[in-house]
């Protein structure tokens, strides 16, 4: 059996080690060959901030430098594939190499999405791969970098702003809109901009950036739609990812924005899946389809992938809307909707706690600086629960299960 994963990321290498651990159960022993664009072993892009800012590998390659050894595989890297073939069922390598399979699992990640002018210029940076980042954090440590302004106020904008600070940079954030608006309540976002800025951080929200732009082929700045010119060493796209599936252009595989898949993962092309962010999956409260790009949802993903190859009836229950913030100075969770018919909110200090209502029911919280009781409102948020009776106790800081069985 021969198994071909393209990805190393959390829904590649989740996959390989279910593989691993539940094929002998089956008397199956699969030949694992996994391909990965980028010139190391499988790492966590989440723990990039971590790594350059404490210099620690421990969190960065969360399963072991020498996971592909000890999992029996075939790990390819620096290689991206080309294309597909499922009537064959034969990937082509960029390099030439043709690998076979009996089972692909499609799990590439996705890249930088910016569709602003001037992008593909000398000293535009971006935060998605371990490459990328490296490049640029070696030049802050050479000296050659003193000022950065990062384009996009999403949590990846806001933590790239975050550990520029933090390695010494005076940073400009600049967003058309307000910070993290796809994942923010009013009240939150504006905690979230005040703790920026007491970090020393410039936030210009409102405005629209229409190039990147310098000279002799090199940015050297960005310019708004009101006509200023925002300077800087180095500047960072954060604007959007976009699913890596060019390569499946004529491989018959469906693609939208995603890789549209069903409960089991498979996509409309036989013995293969799709996992992690390039797969257009169901949102496990609200049922809508789209690509759920985080970290949690891959994993899982990755997961019952692996199972299903090897026969197992498993489901994906769905995935989740759900993230927070490590380097804010006080801790963030954010859940599910960001609009209802009601919301709950109280603060106090360097704390705010905002429960999203609908029908009694929680479709979202935002949670920061006290983050206790995140455990039990996703458990009521996935479950559905009426939380009528239980409505004076949600904003207490204490809330929880033990509060509930109570």
């Amino acid at each position: 059996m021969r198994i071909l994963i393209l990805g190393a990321g959390p829904a590649g290498l989740e996959a390989a080690e279910r593989l691993r651990a539940l094929a002998p159960r089956r008397q199956v022993f699969p030949e694992i060959t996994m391909v990965s664009a980028e010139p190391y072993p499988p790492y966590s892009p989440p723990a990039m901030a971590d790594h350059f800012l404490t210099g620690s590998d421990e969190r960065l390659f969360w399963k072991g430098e020498d996971v592909s050894e000890r999992l029996g595989i075939d790990y390819r890297s620096g290689v991206v594939a080309e294309s597909v073939d499922t009537e064959a069922r034969r990937v082509r390598l960029a390099d030439g190499t043709l690998l076979n399979y009996d089972g692909l699992l499609v799990a590439t990640g996705s890249r930088l999405y910016a569709p602003v002018d001037g992008n593909d210029l000398e000293g535009v940076y971006n935060f998605k791969s371990l490459s990328a980042a490296e490049a640029l954090v070696t030049r802050i440590r050479e000296g050659e970098v003193a000022t950065a302004v990062v384009v996009g106020a999403g949590f990846i904008g806001v933590e790239v702003a975050l550990l520029l600070q933090a390695l010494g940079l005076s940073v400009t954030l600049i967003e058309q809109t307000t910070i993290m608006n796809q994942m923010l309540d009013g009240g939150t976002a504006r905690f979230v901009r005040d703790a920026l800025e007491a970090r020393g951080i410039a936030v210009r929200l409102g405005t629209v950036v229409k190039a990147f732009e310098g000279r002799d082929g090199r940015a050297l700045g960005v310019m708004t739609d009101e006509g200023a010119f925002v300077a800087a060493d180095v500047c960072i796209a954060a604007t959007g990812i976009k699913p890596q599936i060019d390569f499946l252009d004529g491989s018959g595989i469906a693609c939208g924005w995603g890789i549209p898949v069903d409960e089991t993962l498979a996509t409309n092309r036989p013995h293969v899946w799709a996992a992690g962010d390039v797969a257009e999956t169901a949102d496990r409260l609200t049922g809508r389809r789209y690509v759920h790009a985080i970290w949690p949802n891959a994993a899982a993903q990755g997961r019952v992938v692996a199972e299903r190859m090897l026969g197992y009836e498993t489901i994906y229950e769905g995935s989740e809307i759900m993230n927070s913030l490590r380097h804010l100075g006080v801790p963030l969770i954010a859940a599910g909707e960001v609009s209802g018919d009601e919301e709950l909110r109280a603060g106090r200090g360097d704390s705010l706690r905002t429960i999203i209502l609908k029908d009694n029911r929680i479709v979202g919280f935002r949670l920061v600086g006290d983050v206790r009781g995140a455990g039990a409102y996703r458990s009521l948020m996935l479950r559905g629960t009426d939380v009528a009776a239980m409505r004076d106790d949600l904003l207490v800081p204490g809330f929880g299960l033990a509060r509930l069985a109570a």
